[in-house]
């Protein structure tokens, strides 16, 4: 045995060397000095901003542009126009004609998207890293120099009008766009991304172009790169490209006024439909912004709730209470909890959809039993197993340089900065048992609720009966 250690040792050793002297060895894949990764911005003298996560080993990048304007920055008159501009955007510029566009982007292998939001608007490409500045230029001529021509409006009118029929039939789509309707009634948030069928019908050139002249200005935007392009590349590409941006909008006053912080209103909206073969219900109180301090204690409290689906294999031995109850009780076909965030407000609920109609009472009351259950008696097993699943959700979500630039975005235009990965890991380490009881209080118990019920729901009971189980003592 000792022989073999020996030799074992002896011909380890003689592998490091070259005619008996000994040669520094170091794994190939890994970078003696990897640079540290951070976030970096700049901003340009118009009011841009720059801001980009450089890597040097990347072979590709995502560049694109994020508007703090969505639908919220819009009036109930022309509540649609952010989104039909999203899909008018690859029809053609002055510069470039929507066949020459597609060819240039199909040349360099590259993927150009955007989408609308109630708060933002994106456009953004992915590319080899060689073909960043071109993307840069596509871009810019997309935002700037946009023909909106009458017989492409009248295309995409018909297109749009389309997309709303196949929206209609997503229930969980419907719900949600209750939900804020009846939260946030008459007020901007309360309207949906697509707008009504009669905008759509109705919006004109001028109101596209009036759009992009009170809202596609500088101090409302941010440039981000991800990826393998440098910052002080990207901060020239800008320098460029986008100096003619304006700097503000002559309609700032508006724009400041869609942004007042919404009222929460405890109400409900139902749509009976007894065709269908569930009952979807979504149930809500008042959330946080972005920007507060229990931003992540709201995420950790919807993960200690969870989510549930029959179908899936683990389904009966799902980690939180709630699962339990539904799966052994079989009250639901499926339930997520949801932490979802404004500028300045948010909601906070949970979703449901169920075929057993005669026990919709039972699924809400256990529901919000498990919410009363959060306010006086949490476990530290639960919240630690809730705080490890949601930094792994979040890590998992930056898996690419798309999803970075996507993060990046958000955040600054939601917020002004980027916290890193490690920054909200520590962030979510240091919420206790204690944080989610407090949050649970102020934010749960006894608080006013948003109602929204498609279905086949003639089990779900009043608004009042709802409206008591806020406040129970388990």
């Amino acid at each position: 045995m000792a022989s073999r250690r020996l030799a074992l040792n002896l011909s380890q050793g003689l592998r490091g060397r070259v005619g008996g002297l000994a040669i520094p060895r170091r794994g190939l894949t890994t970078p003696h000095h990897a640079p540290g990764i951070k976030t970096e911005t700049t901003t340009l003298k118009n009011g841009l901003t720059v801001a980009t996560q450089y890597s040097p080993y990347a072979q590709t990048s995502t560049v694109g542009m994020w508007i703090d304007a969505g639908s919220r920055a819009e009036t109930d008159e022309t509540n649609g126009t952010a989104h039909f501009l999203e899909h008018l955007a690859f029809k053609g510029t002055q510069k470039r004609t929507q066949q020459q566009l597609e060819l240039e982007i199909e040349n360099m292998g590259a993927h150009l998207n955007a989408y609308t939001s109630r708060e933002n608007t994106v456009y953004f490409a992915k590319a080899m890293n060689e073909d960043v500045a071109q993307c840069v230029d596509i871009l810019q001529d997309i935002l700037q120099n946009s023909k909106l021509e009458e017989s492409a409006i009248e295309r995409e009118r018909d297109v749009i009008l389309r997309e709303s029929e196949e929206v209609e039939k997503q229930l969980e789509e419907v719900v949600f766009d209750h939900l804020h309707a009846t939260a946030f009634q008459h007020q901007p948030l309360g309207r949906t991304i697509l707008g009504p069928r009669e905008n759509i019908r109705d919006i004109t050139r001028t109101e596209l172009s009036n759009y992009i002249k009170n809202n596609y200005t500088a101090d409302r935007m941010v440039l981000v790169g991800a990826g393998g392009v440098p910052h002080e590349k990207l901060v020239e590409m800008a320098d460029k490209y986008f100096t003619n941006l304006p700097a503000t909008s002559p309609q700032t006053g508006a724009y400041l006024l869609s942004k007042k912080a919404p009222d929460f209103i405890g109400s409900e909206i139902r749509y009976r439909d007894d065709t269908l073969p569930t009952a979807n219900i979504a149930i809500a109180v008042e959330g946080v912004s972005w920007n507060d301090d229990d931003y992540f204690t709201a995420l950790v409290t919807q993960a200690i709730v969870g989510n549930y689906d029959k179908a899936l294999g683990n389904a009966s031995h799902m980690s939180s209470k709630l699962s339990s109850i539904v799966h052994k009780n079989e009250l639901a076909t499926s339930y997520m909890s949801f932490s979802t965030s404004y500028s300045d407000t948010g909601l906070w609920g949970i979703y449901m959809v169920t075929d057993q109609l005669t026990k919709i009472d039972d699924l809400v009351h256990f529901a919000l039993r498990e919410w009363s259950r959060l306010s006086g008696s949490v476990s530290e097993a639960e919240v630690e197993r809730a705080k490890a699943q949601l930094k792994a959700s979040i890590l998992l979500s930056l898996d690419g340089t798309t999803a970075v630039a996507e993060d990046i975005g958000r955040q600054i235009v939601t917020t002004g900065r980027r916290m890193t990965p490690g920054e909200i890991e520590r962030v979510i380490d240091a919420i206790t048992a204690k944080d989610v009881m407090e949050f649970a209080n102020k934010k749960l118990w006894d608080q006013d609720i948003a109602v929204s019920a498609v279905g086949a729901i003639e089990g779900l009971f009043d608004y009042a009966r709802i409206r008591a189980d806020m406040s129970r003592n388990i």
